[in-house]
């Protein structure tokens, strides 16, 4: 599995890694070590912002650039010289004194021939394009004062029509976390260096930095050997030789055998979308176990369903005792309480790969610790796919204080060996050993009712068929935003496993 073992994660994430602040500092400071000047870095960052502004814009554009005092500032000193002598009609307006520029910042200011202006409302809305170069990635307190001022004048001249690139990250946006401290600009673009960092993918600096390029200035990814950063995004290189086909040579069982747990004859709906996802996702067969009264709803839904009539936790020790089985599927629906723990308990004392979701997790919410020892003393894989209420209950307090959603996510997989998958719009994939995805291929017509029972469905279908836990995961996250982007505005959960067929014959990579 490319994700796991020493010297691969950088093989296949690699150009997708993503590096907090303090790595990109630790990028920089190595690639100085080795004979590349800070004053050449800038001037690299600097041209590139330049290059990306040059290619979207005539020639003679009003281009307004905001310089804060640190080195973004400097970044932006090179691209206002830049674009001068490229035929744009600049401005700069520094965000205090010139005398207190240091280092590479103030070499770029003395190479600035033009007027340096104070900081200004009216040079601001004066603008085609704004550049933000007053803070970047490692800011780590809230803006106020002057600066607050400057970021609310740039979105304003947003939305009176200007265009907004904002260099690295916009500013008040946390490099770390995607949070915003206190006010943060509204970007069209946001042109970043060597690697995207966790804010660009996080919400919501995601909204904040519209479309991120990614800049080349000089640092070689040899660096990242010595870096491991522990986060990248969801992408198809990760796990595209693990995508589900099927083999001429093949039969049902080579697909596997998932069961899904249907709760009562009111709460079917859930069980349903979620097998005929795990079907759809190419597991040769699934079996739903439901109460009695509820057998008629789950066998009407569609006829490729093996049902079974299990009104008791015996009754589903039994059926999961089939040494066939490969994969289950416990909680959407299911109910809160004693039967739906002794369900898990019995689901995680098996041999197959196992999904808890909802329900399942919530009825771990007062002994979380009960349900993590079953998880860490079993060899098969286990996914956990809370949302956020569901991961507060059960996962209190993970990461600690300030902790971003990576950092909760890692802890919780730390926490309970097994490989959690926080959702949302940023989802985020978590392995015990600490490696995150940040997925970001999700469209916000996933946010329905039933879109996270098909979620677990896919997962539980991709488990079915032998595939690791974590690419599972990954995975299935990625498929499910892919059949949310067919499925299209005003999607239905329904809809979404009919769109698997579609995502599956049109795989995300080149074959």
């Amino acid at each position: 599995m490319v994700l796991e073992g020493e010297g691969s994660i950088f093989a296949a994430a690699g150009p997708h890694l993503l590096l907090r602040p303090d790595e990109m500092g630790r990028a920089d400071s190595m690639t100085i070590e080795k004979g590349t000047s800070g004053s050449t870095l800038m001037e690299n960052a600097g041209l590139a912002i330049a290059d990306d502004v040059v290619a979207r814009h005539r020639h003679g554009t009003r281009v307004t650039v905001v310089c804060g005092p640190g080195n973004n500032g400097g970044d932006g000193f090179v691209a206002a010289r830049v674009l001068a002598q490229r035929g744009m009609v600049v401005r700069l307006l520094l965000l205090g004194d010139t005398d207190r520029l240091t280092g590479d910042a103030a070499i770029a200011a003395k190479r600035w021939r033009g007027t340096i202006e104070p900081v200004s409302e009216t040079a601001i809305m004066a603008a085609d394009v704004v550049i933000d170069a007053i803070f970047g990635a490692g800011l780590a307190r809230p803006v106020e004062g002057r600066a607050a001022e400057a970021i609310g004048w740039i979105n304003a001249a947003r939305r009176g029509g200007a265009s907004v690139i904002a260099v690295d990250l916009p500013s008040g946006i946390d490099g770390r976390t995607g949070e915003i401290l206190g006010i943060a600009v509204e970007a069209d673009r946001s042109v970043t260096f060597f690697r995207r960092k966790p804010g660009h993918l996080l919400l919501p600096g995601r909204v904040n930095a519209g479309r991120v390029v990614v800049a080349d200035i000089g640092i070689k990814p040899s660096v990242l050997g010595a870096i491991r950063p522990m986060a990248a995004a969801n992408h198809p290189d990760l796990w595209k030789d693990k995508w589900p086909r099927k083999s001429i040579a093949g039969h049902k069982y080579s697909g596997g055998s998932a069961v899904v747990a249907c709760g009562g004859v009111e709460a079917t709906g859930a069980a349903r979308l979620a097998a005929g996802a795990a079907l759809r996702a190419g597991a040769g067969l699934v079996t739903v176990t439901a109460p009695g009264e509820a057998l008629p709803l789950v066998a009407g839904f569609l006829a490729a369903l093996i049902t079974r009539r299990c009104d008791d936790p015996d009754r589903f020790g039994e059926l999961v005792s089939d040494p066939r089985l490969t994969a289950i599927v416990l909680g959407p629906a299911l109910g809160v309480g004693e039967a739906t723990r002794q369900m898990v308990r019995l689901a995680l004392g098996t041999a197959a790969a196992v999904v808890l979701d909802a329900d399942a997790l919530t009825s771990f919410e007062d002994d979380p610790g009960a349900l993590f020892a079953l998880v860490r003393g079993r060899p098969a894989g286990t996914v956990m796919t809370p949302h956020s209420g569901e991961f507060r209950r059960l996962f209190k307090g993970a990461g600690g204080q300030g902790a971003s959603k990576l950092d909760a996510a890692r802890a919780a997989a730390e926490v309970s060996g097994g490989v959690v998958v926080f959702k949302g719009a940023d989802t985020v994939i978590a392995g015990p050993d600490g490696f995150c995805l940040v997925n970001e291929n999700a469209p916000a017509d996933l946010a329905t009712a039933g879109s996270g029972d098909v979620l677990a469905g896919i997962i539980g279908g991709l488990l079915a068929q032998g595939i690791g836990a974590r690419e599972a995961a990954a995975m299935g996250v990625y498929m499910h935003g892919m059949a949310g982007n067919v499925a299209g505005p005003g999607l239905v959960a329904d809809d979404l496993v009919e769109a698997i067929r579609a995502v599956r014959a049109a795989p995300p990579f080149e074959d």
